[in-house]
């Protein structure tokens, strides 16, 4: 992981060698057999598919919509390894389908995933026999995904519950001694390798995050997010603050059309019913604190409301934030995504040259430097289905963004409108050692 402080990636370039995950777990590995024989050999599945009418798609495009988590590129592979045929003839990727032709595929199995325990260390925030709330820290992956397939959450808590005593949780209600024996985390989603995962956060997103230890458990939390009868609160550092200091975006999304990694407000068959409330809780000179509660939980939503609206989180170089440190702070820079009413997003391209531009930063020791998102997942309050209570979680925030806050607290505070009533977020807890001044 990268050192406290310094950015992570969002938009990936060629990965080091020496960091990829070793051949077992690669991905694309089921795909590297020489001959049909090998690929036979891995215990792949066979499926045949009967065309009942005339496809306007060619053949690796038609498979690709049906052999789900299977690349269209892995596709022509298995293709010209002789793993497709239609009617029965090796055929090229091309090949335009028609009405009774049979098409049969040789599906390799999905690759093994290491979900051995890794020594990463983890807040654990509370903890009883049915779940575990983790204080998520920045570069983090909750479970193995694409090329991420090891250094997870997941893996992290493996070895936490097999090491009793590597991780000191601040609140621990577990009625019997933690044991090295102990279960771990419920079944629910083991089979898509992310077991007890009831929620996400992006990878360089912190905060909470809830996992289930026993199956029943499981469900009944997964219900609550479904229903959102919960509680969830983050506080985003944005560029500029709102006026009014408080109020809703009720604004659906959807995937972006034309930049891949991201999502945006889509008034179309595409959006999905999105709604963020906002309440100003600091003003600083050209930043805000805001915290902002979710009333449904779509991909990216603060971030592209927020984005929307004009006002972009500090660091989210994908949604028009800027890298922000002392230069920064002396003299705020007009973030990109600061017009409102657009869907701003930047191309891979200029999102790995400002990561780029940031890493030379970070190796100069310049501090405090935010360049991931500057969100973070406050606090989550829930009905703990099994004692029947509420229970709320509140999480401290991490380095650099509480570095950053602090700097603007000490040195760049602002008169104005901020908002108390209707807040959920105790600040004297979320940000810990910092000296709050009375908002003027």
């Amino acid at each position: 992981m990268p050192a406290p402080g310094s950015p992570s990636p969002a938009f990936p370039e060629n990965p080091d060698p020496s960091s990829a995950p070793p051949a077992d777990t690669d991905p694309n590995a089921r795909y590297h057999a020489a001959t049909l024989e090998d690929l036979e050999e891995t215990g792949a599945e066979h499926r045949v598919y009967h065309l009942t009418t005339d496809s306007t798609q060619r053949l690796d495009k038609y498979l690709q919509n049906r052999l789900k988590g299977i690349s269209r590129n892995q596709i022509q592979k298995l293709i010209a390894l002789g793993g497709v045929t239609v009617n029965g003839k090796s055929v090229k990727p091309s090949l335009s389908l028609r009405t009774g032709d049979t098409v049969e595929v040789v599906v390799p199995p999905k690759p093994a995933v290491d979900l051995r325990p890794e020594p990463i260390r983890l807040d654990i925030l509370y903890e009883d026999d049915d779940m575990v709330a983790v204080n998520k820290q920045a570069n983090l992956i909750v479970h193995p995904a694409r090329k991420y397939k090891s250094g997870t959450m997941i893996n992290a808590l493996a070895h936490h519950f097999q090491n009793p005593g590597f991780n000191t949780p601040r609140v621990d209600e577990r009625t019997r001694p933690p044991a090295a024996s102990d279960a771990g985390l419920s079944e629910v989603g083991q089979q898509d390798q992310r077991p007890g995962v009831v929620h996400r956060l992006d990878m360089n997103t912190t905060g909470v995050i809830l996992f289930a230890k026993q199956d029943a458990t499981h469900w009944l939390l997964a219900k609550q997010f479904e229903d959102r009868t919960n509680l969830k609160c983050y506080l985003a550092l944005v560029h500029g603050c709102p006026d009014p200091p408080s109020g809703s975006i009720d604004q659906p999304l959807g995937k972006h059309p034309t930049i891949r990694e991201g999502h945006a407000v889509r008034h179309d068959a595409a959006g999905k019913e999105s709604l963020t409330f906002y309440r100003v809780r600091r003003r600083y000179r050209g930043y805000s604190l805001i915290e902002c509660e979710l009333k449904s939980g779509r991909t990216h939503q603060i971030r592209v409301h927020l984005s929307f609206l004009g006002f972009p989180i500090v660091g989210d170089q994908l949604y028009g934030g800027e890298t922000v440190g002392p230069p920064e702070l002396a003299d705020p820079p007009l973030a990109a995504g600061s017009r409102p009413n657009l869907n701003f997003a930047r191309t891979k391209a200029e999102g790995q040259k400002i990561e780029s531009d940031a890493a030379e930063r970070a190796a100069t020791g310049e501090s405090p430097l935010m360049a991931t998102p500057a969100l973070h997942a406050a606090l989550l309050r829930i009905h703990h289905p099994v004692f029947k209570t509420h229970r709320t979680f509140t999480a401290p925030l991490h380095r650099p963004m509480l570095d950053l806050i602090q700097t603007l607290e000490a040195h760049h505070h602002a008169p104005g409108e901020t908002i108390t009533d209707g807040t959920h977020v105790d600040l004297a807890t979320a940000l810990p050692g910092i000296d709050l001044k009375p908002s003027r």
